[in-house]
């Protein structure tokens, strides 16, 4: 099977085997698991940041830098589409007790934007904002890397304004090897941080928050909390040191394989798509009218051989990966444009 559902999909490569097999390991929640210890300095240092923190997923760290920088009742400030608001299953409501003003389109938004939604402290009707965040590259957006400018501009309005800010940073890597810009320069703006070690990097679990020793201590304390403790997590963490000394370099090639798939999709009358936004490994596209549903286009490439993940009505995402290479891209792409063009022609 060729699997585009995510590029949370990859298998351990040999060597990231080997290298979680022979972990040195220890108890975590002691603060000594000495492969736990190494990744968080890694990663700290990689991004700038005084002091990191592994957590077993993406969604967690959002959600313990959301209960680590807010108060319930809080509002925050998301773009629109945001994984926030789509991809963690109600969370922040239920853990943290915010609410979200959505503004932006599909997933990017400007200081103007941002300070325009600000909702100010003491306010006898309104909830305060205490936190903007920033999704960088931007999932449903379709992997759009979200400009450093605006992100600079909206973390100095929100400075002024006392608001602390959160970058969501699970494919960062992606973002800092389309653009150019070192991933510790897309972070510096932020007070807190995430990165995503399963994603892009081929891990197999494990995400990390950097940020100021004093925030990160914080951080720690939510994580137990809300169960994302662990013990020997060394093991993970390996998978994740070895994912950082070798697949950071060949993220390039997935974004490569990325535009190969929505220049062939773009070509069909039976499928939407703005190549524009195709900037690293994720590809989001609509069914022109005619063509099947997002539903019936998932059900009839699996037995074609290729796995797909709807993201709406009549909208797809696929995203590429270290398991699939160029040819199988070039496959997928034709096998969707024949589903799509079935009832197009």
């Amino acid at each position: 099977m060729i699997d585009l559902r995510s590029d949370t999909v990859t298998l351990p490569t040999p060597g990231m085997r080997e290298a979680m097999a022979t972990a040195p390991v220890g108890d975590d929640q002691f603060g000594e698991d000495p492969s736990i210890n190494r990744l968080q300095e890694r990663v700290a240092t990689l991004l700038g940041k005084q002091a990191a923190l592994w957590l077993p997923s993406g969604t967690m760290a959002n959600q313990v830098a959301l209960r680590a920088l807010t108060h319930h009742g809080d509002d925050v400030i998301v773009g629109d589409e945001s994984h926030a608001v789509w991809h963690e299953a109600g969370a922040s409501a239920a853990n943290s007790g915010v609410q979200f003003t959505v503004i932006g389109r599909r997933g990017l938004f400007d200081a103007r934007d941002f300070e325009a939604a600000i909702k100010p402290r003491g306010h006898m009707l309104y909830p305060a904002t205490t936190l903007v965040q920033v999704e960088n590259t931007h999932n449903r957006g379709g992997g759009v890397v979200f400009p450093q400018a605006d992100a600079e501009a909206i973390c100095g309005v929100a400075r002024e304004h006392q608001i602390a800010t959160f970058l969501d940073g699970a494919r960062l890597w992606n973002a800092a090897a389309a653009s150019g810009t070192r991933v510790d320069e897309l972070a510096a703006p932020f007070d807190l941080v995430s990165v995503a070690l399963s994603k892009g990097l081929g891990a197999p679990a494990g995400s990390v928050l950097a940020g100021p020793r004093e925030l990160i201590a914080r951080c720690v304390r939510v994580r137990r909390m809300f169960g994302g403790a662990m013990r020997q997590a060394g093991i993970l963490a390996a998978g994740g040191l070895y994912a950082l000394d070798r697949h950071l370099g060949r993220l390039t090639a997935d974004h490569a394989n990325a535009a190969r798939i929505a220049a062939r999709l773009a070509r069909s009358s039976a499928i939407v798509i703005d190549k524009a936004t195709v900037q690293t490994n994720i590809v989001v596209f609509d069914l022109a009218d005619g063509a099947p549903d997002a539903a019936a286009v998932v059900a009839a490439a699996k037995p074609a051989g290729l796995l797909l993940f709807p993201f709406g009505v009549r909208r797809l995402r696929v995203v590429t990966h270290l398991d699939v290479d160029t040819a199988q891209c070039d496959e997928a792409a034709e096998i969707l444009v024949r589903i799509a063009e079935r009832r197009a022609a």
